[in-house]
């Protein structure tokens, strides 16, 4: 049978999406409750990173200790990818001795090559074109504060970027509306907003993409590897952040999300991220919830 890997949120199916939401608030409510498991024990998950992280390390490596399993942190200096070995020989080496990987890197191609040649299952923690296992979190928190988001709102305000895509394809899975305020130049991939046509407008103004939406959600202006065009994205990004005003021509009950690190005074105002429409904590501890709930389909094991 072929191994299964995790690269996009469209490696899912919408009824497996939504059954995995609903593991991750349960996984969320046992651990609140202090149970712990299991049913990672003797597995081993490894970390390789060639971008920084906080939450997504942290989360991956917390999810698999507290049910029994071991993960390690591999990056470019501490393995032979800094000394030039090819990628799939990489792959092919770590598929022997440990029993999933979690890649966080630069170019989506240089994921799927890696996949290609892995023989156990591989998940994107972030690339360049998608971030989705922050959207498996993102989604889960919606639905804990707010019900379900199929038929929902969703306003994106800011960089056409990575998290923006996986937006985009976790609107064409759960099925609610995505519009999108994006400065010229910043647009998402056309090829990405075209295959989700039906559920993805886009727009110049924030206030109209806000206009009535059960959730609102930013990133940073730039990211990392975009340092030399901060002081261009800065300016490109300017009319662009949410505050008050954009919050307040969402709905009544809308929401606040950022995937963090957030800078206040830039994309969000302090106000709105420290403020009580903001959900980010919950969302950044989801993170642990979601991808426990990603592991345990990846390796068809089931926890408490």
């Amino acid at each position: 049978m072929a191994v299964r890997h995790f690269l996009s949120l469209l490696d899912l199916a919408p009824e497996e999406a939504e059954a995995l939401v609903a593991r991750a608030m349960e996984l969320r409510r046992r651990h609140h409750a202090g149970e712990r498991g299991e049913a990672f024990r003797g597995r081993v998950l490894a970390l390789l990173f060639e971008k920084s992280s906080t939450r997504t390390r942290v989360s991956f490596e917390a999810a698999v200790a507290q049910w029994g399993g071991a993960a390690m942190f591999l990056s470019p200096r501490d393995t032979q990818l800094g000394r030039g070995e090819p990628l799939e020989d990489t792959a092919r080496v770590l598929s022997r001795m440990v029993d999933a990987i979690v890649v966080r890197t630069f170019e989506h191609e240089k994921l799927q090559r890696f996949a290609a040649h892995a023989t156990v299952p591989v998940i994107n923690a972030l690339t360049d074109r998608f971030h989705p296992c922050q959207l498996l979190a993102d989604v889960q928190t919606f639905c804990e504060h707010r019900g379900p988001i199929r038929g929902r709102t969703v306003a994106w305000i800011g960089d056409g970027n990575n998290v923006c895509h996986s937006w985009i394809n976790a609107a064409r899975l759960f099925g609610f509306h995505l519009r999108i305020a994006v400065p010229a130049g910043y647009e998402p991939d056309p090829a990405v907003v075209a295959a989700a046509a039906e559920r993805v407008t886009l727009t110049r103004d924030p206030l109209e993409a806000a206009a009535g939406a059960d959730l609102v959600v930013t990133d940073v202006w730039a990211s990392m590897g975009q340092e030399e065009e901060r002081a261009a994205r800065l300016a490109a990004f300017a009319p662009y952040q949410v505050d008050r005003r954009v919050m307040e021509a969402a709905g009544p009950e809308a929401l606040f999300m950022h995937c963090l690190p957030a800078h206040r005074g830039e994309e969000v105002a302090a106000e709105v991220i420290d403020g009580p429409w903001s959900v980010v904590w919950d969302e950044a501890e989801n993170r642990l919830h979601a991808q426990r709930a990603l592991l345990e389909l990846l390796w068809g094991v089931r926890g408490p």
